[in-house]
């Protein structure tokens, strides 16, 4: 009889936003996935939304690296975005 496989566990967690559990892997994750602001990983995790102690974390991981959506707003092109991403539109 074959010995169960158990699903890997994710070792060595960093908690960044204690109020709604919340890892930097996670972070890192809906960052790959193209949440380029601390307002747009809120919007799809909460962090940030109760205490927001976690905010200028969650802003150094995601840091100043490219980001598509950003690099629209920043050359103006509005209508990009808002076709990419409307509710970053309406932030900006």
């Amino acid at each position: 009889m074959a010995a169960e496989t158990i699903p890997a566990r994710e070792v060595n967690r960093v908690y960044v936003c204690s109020c709604f559990g919340i890892t930097d892997k996670q972070v890192k994750d809906h960052a790959a996935a193209g949440a380029c602001t601390p307002r747009q990983i809120a919007s799809v995790t909460k962090a940030g939304t109760d205490c927001g102690s976690c905010v200028r974390t969650i802003q150094g991981i995601l840091g100043r690296g490219a980001c598509p959506r950003r690099e629209l707003l920043e050359k103006g092109d509005a209508a990009a975005v808002l076709a990419v991403d409307p509710e970053l539109a309406e932030a900006a």
